[in-house]
């Protein structure tokens, strides 16, 4: 390293955030970037450990340490660290396909896992990783290989998130022709629709689209793959779009030499309670990509004139919304709701408040398992003086009037064995029932797999947990050959993995990619 000993020299520095007060008025990105000077320090705290778990990726105690790209950590700090940003975003683009999205929505495996972070602050990475990206798309160094031969193989991608487009850019770079088909109006499948814009804004998404397009990808939106045929009125209906195409799974059998699947998991899980049925319940990713796509369609005039008549602004201003589901996306809901006038927000969380700090059975570089506390949290304990969050607790009945929500009858949790299975289990504890006023509840309880109406079509089968289903390592689906017609069907991305992270997705379709052109060339080179 230029400065072996930057990580006694330096404390670690953040770089600056919007107020709560200025970035709850609207939906811009509020996370800043240092000067280069300070970033340069930043990287310099890189101890250049013996054992780099930052980018390692494996697996310890059933939970990733490290990045799963295996980014070339070490190496990347000390280039940011002695300036040399051109050659940094050279190497970062060896392993990686879009540092500029895990840069801004990725937990930052590679610092949970950081050496430096066993007995103080972790190393910056991920705002190292923003830095280096960032200068690139400034100088115009950022830019998709265009192959100057074809292999005369077609890929179809079906689903245009971080897996699949991952997929797209490597089977492009290596010569086959590439179609990316996405049943929303917009590229960018939990990237556009799923995370919001404060988070990620969406030109970011369309500037890499971009120049995919210009290096020979082929993207189609609104086209939604379904079964062998479309059946007026039986059909699924996609999401974010107004103006929908059907394809068959046999057309794309027919015209392309591989299919990848990288539809995502997205099978939201339910709540089953009474009153289930009553207006004013959504799940919080249908609830996300509304607001999302009223944003984009109106050029963000929802929020800035506050329009009564439009979806979301008037689903939200002045309610008191429950947000059920203590994740990413419950906080994303918290964060959108604040933005959109609610007049009170609350998520439930049914595990455990977690611990402030590793316990003893929780050592690094495991992944931490303790309390954090996200913009959206933050906003709301700026807004309303409390955490939003209420733990060990979930809803036991959905009231209503008129048929609209009225409040919601909420139940505290405690932990049990099951007598049967011997598992623990959270149980509703008897008398705890007390009611609350809403007008408005977000579920954000997960996903529970794959679509039916995708695997069905294509005939793959699906596992325990109804993803598509492989052999250990591979991402080839187990499907029926005579049904495939020879064309051989894979899968990327939560779709294989189930419910997961944007990095493991870009790392998913990274690897799907190398197996298609293996298969369809002999060897490959990605």
């Amino acid at each position: 390293m230029g400065n072996i000993k930057g990580f006694l020299e330096y404390e670690r520095v953040d770089a600056p955030t919007v107020p709560e007060k200025e970035r709850i008025c609207n939906f811009d990105e509020f996370h800043g970037r240092l000067t280069l000077e300070e970033q340069e320090k930043q990287a310099a705290r890189c101890m250049n450990c013996g054992v780099p778990f930052c980018q390692a990726g494996t697996m310890i105690a059933g939970m990733a340490a490290g990045c799963p790209l295996h980014n070339l950590v070490p190496e990347l700090n000390e280039l940011v660290e002695g300036g040399n940003l051109e050659l940094a975003y050279r190497r970062l683009s060896i392993t990686h396909s879009f540092p500029e999205f895990t840069s801004r929505v990725c937990p930052a495996l590679c610092e949970k896992a950081c050496t430096c972070g066993y007995h103080q602050e972790a190393v910056s990475t991920k705002e190292n990783e923003k830095a280096i990206i960032e200068f690139a798309y400034d100088q115009g160094l950022v830019s998709e290989i265009t192959p100057k031969v074809r292999t005369g193989k077609k890929v179809a991608v079906v689903g245009s998130g971080p897996s699949g487009l991952a997929a797209a850019q490597l089977l492009n770079s290596r010569g086959h022709s590439v179609t990316v088909f996405e049943r929303s109006d917009r590229i960018g499948g939990l990237l556009r629709y799923g995370i919001p814009n404060m988070k990620l804004d969406k030109s970011v998404i369309d500037r890499r689209v971009k120049l995919m397009e210009a290096a020979g990808i082929q993207f189609q939106t609104s086209v939604n793959v379904c079964g062998s045929k479309k059946v007026d009125g039986d059909s699924p209906k996609a999401k974010f779009t107004d103006n929908v195409k059907y394809i068959s799974a046999d057309k794309l059998r027919e015209e392309y030499d591989a299919v990848v699947l990288a539809c995502g998991a997205s099978n939201p899980r339910d709540i089953n309670a009474p009153g289930r049925d009553t207006k004013g319940i959504y799940f919080a990713v249908d609830f996300l990509g509304k607001v999302t796509k009223s944003l984009l369609d109106s050029d963000f005039d929802v929020l800035k004139k506050k329009k009564k008549d439009i979806f979301p602004y008037n689903e939200v201003s002045g309610k008191n919304v429950i947000v059920i589901g203590g994740g990413d996306t419950g906080n994303d809901c918290v964060g959108t709701c604040i933005r959109l006038g609610a007049k009170s927000v609350t998520q439930l969380e049914m595990m455990p408040c977690p611990p402030e700090e590793r316990l003893a059975s929780n050592p690094w570089p495991e992944w931490p398992r303790v309390l954090k506390t996200d913009y959206g949290q933050e906003e709301a304990i700026y807004l309303f003086g409390s955490d939003p969050r209420i733990y060990q607790t979930t809803v036991k009945e959905f009231k209503s009037e008129k048929g609209h929500l009225k409040e919601v009858v909420l139940v505290s949790l405690e932990s049990k064995k099951d007598e049967k299975t011997g598992r623990m289990m959270m149980v509703p504890v008897e008398g705890s029932e007390k009611n609350v006023p809403a007008e408005l509840v977000l579920i954000a309880a997960g996903f529970l797999g794959s679509e039916s109406y995708v695997t069905d079509g294509f005939g793959v089968e699906l596992d325990g947990r109804t993803n598509v289903k492989t052999a250990p390592g591979s991402y080839a689906a187990f499907a029926s050959d005579s049904k495939n017609k020879g064309c051989k069907i894979y899968t990327a991305g939560d779709m294989h993995r189930g419910q997961s992270l944007v990095v493991w997705a870009i790392s998913e379709g990274r690897n799907a990619a190398r197996e298609v052109d293996f298969d369809l060339m002999g060897f490959t080179n990605l």
